[in-house]
């Protein structure tokens, strides 16, 4: 479980994030959704670990920069950052040991195979297009198996083959209890995958809807998002 309380981040006299408490529970897919400028990607950083901030982010109730919670935490970045001089095989390879996954080849395999990443494992990181990058750090961060994975824009620079495997991926995690938390601005993208979605404004979350919630009152995700993102209206106690 994720579980983010009173995360707050100023750069300067820039408020980016206000006071922001959420859950991503096991077994659902949780959505982070807002414009440009609303605070996500700050707020996926704090998670992260990449900045300081005020506040507390729990991962399987270990504060998100320990060990146990970093061991139970996968995080594929909008942007990925493949070592150079690593093969693809040896950034596995390199995960599986730091990980101590037991028989991570196996699970390698899987993952290289299910992205079409098998047949160039001898790639080096510098050789790598953007797509084959992202592919690559979507094996890195799942080779463990996390409990928790946020993936941030994930399916940008895809091609259909690989999204619709990493849907499927992300429908394995789901099944298996993992909390999956998503940020995006491509509602369209993850449509038929989401349980829970949050809506970002000015750092704050302005609101946020279960499936259930959405089908019961007949809202559409897309016209609440544009409710809220257009409108400039936050939901008291969301």
């Amino acid at each position: 479980m994720l579980s983010v309380r009173n995360l707050t981040k100023r750069y300067h006299k820039l408020l980016a994030n206000d006071d922001v408490s959420f859950d991503a529970n096991p077994g659902e897919v949780t959505l982070l959704v807002g414009p440009n400028g609303a605070g996500k990607s700050t707020a996926i950083k704090c998670i992260a670990g990449l900045l300081r901030f005020q506040g507390e982010v729990l991962i399987c109730g270990n504060p998100n920069k320990t060990v146990p919670a970093k061991r139970a935490f996968g995080y594929i970045p909008e942007i990925p950052a493949p070592y150079d001089t690593l093969t693809i095989a040896e950034h596995l390879e390199f995960v599986g040991r730091a990980y101590r996954v037991d028989n991570w080849q196996r699970r390698a395999q899987e993952l290289l195979d299910r992205m079409e990443l098998a047949d160039k494992s001898k790639k080096l990181g510098k050789e790598l297009s953007k797509g084959m990058q992202q592919k690559l750090s979507i094996c890195c961060a799942l080779l463990p198996s996390p409990k928790v994975a946020l993936f941030d824009e994930p399916m940008i620079g895809l091609d259909p083959h690989a999204i619709k495997e990493l849907k499927a991926l992300i429908g394995d995690l789901r099944a298996n209890g993992c909390a999956v938390l998503i940020s995006t601005h491509i509602l369209d993208s993850v449509d038929e995958m989401w349980d829970k979605t949050l809506i970002m404004m000015n750092g704050r979350i302005a609101a946020q809807r279960t499936r259930g919630e959405i089908e019961r009152t007949g809202e559409n995700l897309e016209q609440l998002f544009f409710s809220i993102t257009e409108g400039g209206r936050g939901e008291a106690g969301q």
